[in-house]
């Protein structure tokens, strides 16, 4: 979502036929994708996407942006929203998992910690760097800067291909140094609440006050950091951010329903960043009740990859016995698969974001050129993500925000890991750019 930054500018007058282009194929999804989706859950699945891609666009929100934005710029404001965003998700989630009879009814994300977490995480967070997307982010940023997404996405899918066997076979990515008696039942991860079965509510209250904690580190050590920046001068800042913080008043006294500004209000007006957060706390609570999972978005692109090779004469059953993965995702129908919805539909909520408010000329006007430095190094940070991925048994939303929420001490462990590696890889993608 980074490159989204450039294309904020003072509110002006809406094209009518920008936006009339964004809700025709918002209807059009809506009323059609029941008839082309294969089951009811498929398009849930279609609108928690369509939702997701709107709410990361329109508050210009990006998982990757935490890092990058805090190491090139020197805010910090997108990591303090998404410490608030993982607490608040973890909080409404007790109202699933403290009530459950049995929690094995959730596919929870208690991954094993392992070397393949921190190495996962480290590979992660450096191709984040280099690309200026993530998992999630690349689906979003498709329909804002395609020559940089449509690279990144090419080889994350490579990644995630590659890395399949390694994740299936690998007894330093499968088991888990340590575990706890719930843990046992998923990945062999820690599961928090384990820890605390003392409190008087099954480990829950214990569960939030630690996470409560953890979060307070992490934004006290982001606010130190931001500090340091500011009084080095070496602050910069980010154009979405200015926006978001000095939202233009509105003027209430001459309010009409069909006025240019009260379709600004509704349409386009950028989010902030905490409004956004709270949108996506609330989509990931729907996929809890409704899909008994968490937020994930890698797999499928191992499959896409998978797909395209099944097409050029490379057999379900080859692809299937390389992968560990069964034939049926690399020969079925290519929308069978519910995530793979999911991460369509994000794509095409970031697209009826950009027509709805009205900023596809200028959107277009601020996609990037590629030469064979930028496309390598765009195919490396897509590629190493993809590939972490495996490693770590997820992305920033299956291996981080997903068991954050879901109190798993894997995700804070990916944490510190995906910091680390954002750092390495924007020190070396800055000498990289600079020669």
């Amino acid at each position: 979502m980074e490159n989204l930054d450039r294309s904020i500018e003072p509110l002006s007058p809406i094209r009518s036929w920008d936006r009339l282009v964004g809700f025709i194929l918002f209807f059009i999804l809506v009323i059609g994708a029941p008839f082309v989706l294969p089951s009811n859950m498929h398009y849930l699945r279609l609108l928690m996407g369509l939702a997701l891609g709107y709410i990361l666009s329109r508050s210009y929100t990006g998982f990757a942006g935490s890092v990058n934005r805090a190491y090139n710029t020197g805010p910090t404001k997108l990591m303090r929203t998404m410490m608030f965003m993982f607490l608040i998700t973890a909080i409404a989630n007790v109202t699933f998992l403290m009530f459950a009879k049995d929690l094995t009814v959730y596919s929870l994300s208690i991954n094993p910690i392992n070397i393949g977490l921190i190495l996962g995480g480290l590979l992660f967070g450096f191709g984040m760097a280099f690309s200026s997307c993530c998992a999630t982010g690349v689906m979003t940023d498709l329909a804002t800067d395609l020559p940089r997404a449509g690279v990144t996405l090419v080889f994350f899918c490579f990644g995630v291909f590659i890395g399949f066997p390694l994740q299936a076979t690998q007894s330093w990515i499968k088991s888990s140094m340590f575990t706890s008696q719930t843990g046992t039942k998923f990945a062999q991860g820690v599961y928090m609440p384990d820890l605390f079965k003392w409190d008087g509510l099954d480990g829950y209250l214990g569960s939030i006050v630690l996470t409560t904690i953890l979060v307070s580190v992490v934004i006290y050590f982001s606010y130190r950091y931001e500090k340091k920046r500011r009084q080095k001068s070496t602050y910069v800042g980010v154009p979405s951010e200015r926006v978001q913080d000095n939202p233009k008043e509105e003027d209430i006294a001459n309010f009409t329903m069909n006025s240019e500004s009260t379709y600004n209000v509704l349409f386009r007006k950028p989010w902030t960043l905490k409004q956004g957060a709270v949108g996506m706390a609330i989509i990931f609570v729907l996929m809890m009740g409704l899909t008994k999972s968490g937020w994930g978005a890698s797999t499928p692109y191992g499959f896409w990859f998978g797909k395209v090779l099944n097409t050029f004469g490379v057999s379900a059953t080859s692809l299937a016995n390389f992968t560990h993965q069964p034939a049926e995702v690399f020969s079925g129908p290519l929308l069978a698969n519910g995530v793979t919805v999911q991460d369509f539909g994000i794509f095409l909520g970031a697209i009826i974001f950009i027509f709805t408010a009205g900023l596809f000329k200028e959107t277009m006007h601020s996609v990037s050129t590629l030469n064979m430095k930028s496309a390598s190094l765009f195919a490396l940070g897509g590629f190493t993500m993809g590939f972490g991925t495996r490693l770590s048994n997820g992305c920033n939303v299956g291996a981080l925000y997903t068991p954050i929420a879901q109190f798993s001490v894997s995700g804070w462990i990916f944490l510190v890991a995906l910091v680390l590696g954002g750092i390495i890889g924007n020190k070396l993608s800055k000498t990289l750019n600079a020669n």
